[in-house]
């Protein structure tokens, strides 16, 4: 919420809270003092399978309560658990991660529990093994379906949890404000084929985008689109395209599988939810290079580092191949940050790199180092450097100078851009 509102209270069904309290302390009272670390855990899920049914309910409805209030508070993720949580519920609201001063404490325990509950037995086991675990979960009261985006891992021996909300609504395409050319790009109705990466940080909107993207197309081309994820965030209905969704781990083994087995289900946009491996990577260039479009994130923070990261994620005798291959099929680099503005809130700042002839023959050549002047001369075709964006947002009042120099890549540029009278120019 914006600075300077205080937080509301929880409000939490007392015979609720009272029935699920019972049930900790009954399955704590069951533990030996003597379990510590992973032993005690596979205890608390061998407890969780024998418990009955209305108590696994009182006890993931009284963790749903959490969940449900990050829509009260507008925030955007949850964490709680691990010795780092220190027995509090944290809320990510605006950017800012705080305790929450209104809820109890939960012990080590309790959090242990109330995690592994949310786990069917397979995924507890898969926690235990690989001490991470992705996963997604819904939920559905008074008529809405509320899903969130789930990473469970070990904290000192402790289950910890953070659960990302996923929105519930898609943001319109034409509210990204980008460029005709870059629309041209995104639409299968006027190029079937190349390479669309949107980067940032975690957090920083991608997915967002993405979906924006998957539903400009899915309300004006007849075709297929096949979205590879982990987990599934928002689920799209299909309209003039068929929309499936393959969640990785779920769905399907792994990105590099999903996307090999899209190329015999006569897709027409393959949306790979992350390019994270050198494999992933390897797979996206070809089935692009065979004619399809492909959708996709890296977590970086520019264009020219995005370039530099797909090349370096290779072995360095593949690295001229891929460097080549990268150039012919990628169409367009979008990078994003969420920047604090002056009302408390976030804005999205973006730089736009559009493969123009010039572009692809720098990536060919090796030469990204002469990329970002090209961006940065280039906005009467849609193309924009960060620090550009960052110096719209400060004249337009949205955020502050000291956010603008915070958030750019290039501080001597934004200086510039920023000093000497040029501010409002």
């Amino acid at each position: 919420m914006p600075q300077g509102e205080s937080v509301p209270p929880l409000a939490v069904d007392d015979e609720l809270v009272s029935k699920a309290r019972k049930t900790l302390d009954d399955m704590v009272a069951q533990t030996p003092i003597s379990l510590n670390g992973m032993e005690r855990q596979i205890f608390f899920g061998d407890l969780i399978e024998k418990l009955p049914l209305h108590n696994k309910a009182a006890l993931r409805s009284y963790l749903e309560h959490f969940l449900l209030r990050m829509f009260a508070l507008n925030a955007s993720d949850i964490d709680m658990g691990g010795y780092g949580g220190n027995e509090q519920v944290w809320y990510r609201i605006y950017g800012t991660k705080k305790p929450d001063p209104t809820v109890d404490r939960l012990s080590f325990n309790d959090t242990n529990i109330l995690i592994m509950c949310l786990l069917s037995g397979r995924q507890r086991q898969f926690l235990f093994e690989n001490k991470n675990l992705d996963f997604s979960y819904m939920i559905t009261r008074d008529g809405a379906m509320h899903r969130f985006r789930a990473d469970a891992y070990m904290d000192l021996d402790q289950v910890a949890l953070n659960m990302r909300a996923i929105n519930s609504t898609i943001r319109p395409y034409n509210t990204l404000n980008l460029h005709p050319n870059v629309t041209k790009i995104v639409s299968l109705a006027n190029t079937k084929e190349g390479m669309i990466l949107v980067t940032g940080i975690t957090g920083s909107g991608k997915s967002a985008t993405l979906d924006s993207m998957v539903d400009l197309n899915n309300q004006t081309v007849d075709g297929h689109i096949v979205v590879i994820a982990s987990p599934i965030e928002y689920v799209h209905v299909s309209n003039r395209c068929i929309v499936r969704h393959r969640e990785v781990g779920r769905d399907v083994m792994s990105f590099r599988d999903g996307a090999i087995q899209a190329l015999r289900q006569d897709p027409d946009i393959i949306v790979i939810g992350e390019m994270r491996d050198p494999d992933t990577i390897f797979t996206a260039l070809e089935i692009t290079d065979s004619g399809h479009k492909v959708f996709s994130t890296l977590h970086t923070a520019s264009a020219v580092e995005s370039i530099d990261r797909i090349i370096g994620e290779v072995p360095p005798t593949e690295q001229e191949r891929v460097r080549h291959r990268f150039a012919d099929v990628c169409r367009c680099v979008m990078s994003q940050k969420l920047i604090p503005s002056i009302d408390g809130r976030r804005v999205l700042a973006r730089e736009v790199m559009i493969v123009s002839p010039s572009v692809r023959a720098a990536i060919k050549n090796g030469n990204t180092g002469e990329i970002y002047q090209m961006i940065q001369e280039s906005s009467d075709i849609g193309m924009v450097t960060m620090e550009q964006d960052l110096k719209r947002l400060v004249v337009q009042k949205k955020i502050t100078v000291e956010a603008a120099m915070s958030y750019s890549n290039n501080k001597k540029r934004m200086q510039q851009l920023l000093g000497g009278g040029s501010l409002f120019t």
